[in-house]
């Protein structure tokens, strides 16, 4: 029989661990809100917006360090086992990978101060738009399956990860396209290409996140599984 101050403890470690969820949790909205922005600026080529998205992103590099802390600290001090290690785990790696898709936000943010018109076909920024549209579906999805620990929804991210990949060679053909008809059009439309580019890395970034999201409820690695025949990404 648990003792009350036992109970105290466990009642302790699983709100060290909801913290630690919610801490991902925030950080991924802020994530999310840097996309959004860094997309919103390139579209409109709206350089004060970029300046902001660019400047924000100190505040997701500092929510991943305290993540990082926190997990260390838990580590060092609950020493935990099984399932618990998982979750401690895998928020370490979902936390990198949201900083990394800050990083790219931040990166198109600082593109778009190269840009000085849309000179370019508005249906070419429309197509980053879409693109940025799927990678962020991607992310939002990969995070719901972490938070709630879903491993089917974390399959369906990584099935969809082809759709985004293939928008992106969809949308470098027409770049080169646009290229070779009006070589003025060269400048931005590598900028375009580049942005289009990271966009397809936040889709990456968000099936790491979901095989994290898989790992944390399975104890299994996604493609490990799918080799074997136990799951299917078809």
């Amino acid at each position: 029989m648990a003792t009350p101050d036992n109970e105290h403890i466990v009642t302790s470690y699983e709100d060290e661990l909801t913290s630690l969820t919610r801490a991902i949790s925030e950080m991924g909205g802020m994530v999310e809100v840097a996309i959004t922005n860094a997309t919103q600026a390139l579209v409109r080529v709206d350089h004060e917006l970029a300046k902001q998205t660019a400047q924000a992103d100190k505040r997701v590099d500092d929510m991943q360090r305290l993540i990082d802390e926190q997990a260390v600290s838990m580590i060092a001090r609950r020493q935990p086992m099984a399932g618990d290690l998982r979750h401690i785990v895998s928020a370490i790696h979902v936390a990198n990978d949201l900083e990394r898709i800050g990083d790219i936000a931040k990166n198109l943010a600082r593109r778009t101060l190269h840009i000085d018109s849309q000179r370019v076909s508005k249906q070419l920024y429309n197509g980053v738009r879409h693109m940025s549209d799927l990678s962020l579906q991607q992310v939002k999805r990969a995070l719901d399956a972490f938070t709630a620990r879903d491993a089917k929804i974390a399959i369906d991210v990584c099935r969809r990860d082809d759709e985004v990949d293939s928008l992106y060679v969809s949308l470098f053909r027409e770049f080169l396209t646009y290229m070779m008809e009006d070589p003025r059009n060269i400048t931005d439309c590598t900028h375009l290409l580049f942005c289009a580019k990271n966009l397809e890395r936040a889709g990456d970034h968000a099936t790491n996140i979901a095989e994290a999201a898989y790992y944390l409820e399975t104890g299994g690695n996604l493609y490990n599984d799918v080799e074997s025949g136990k799951v299917s990404l078809g």
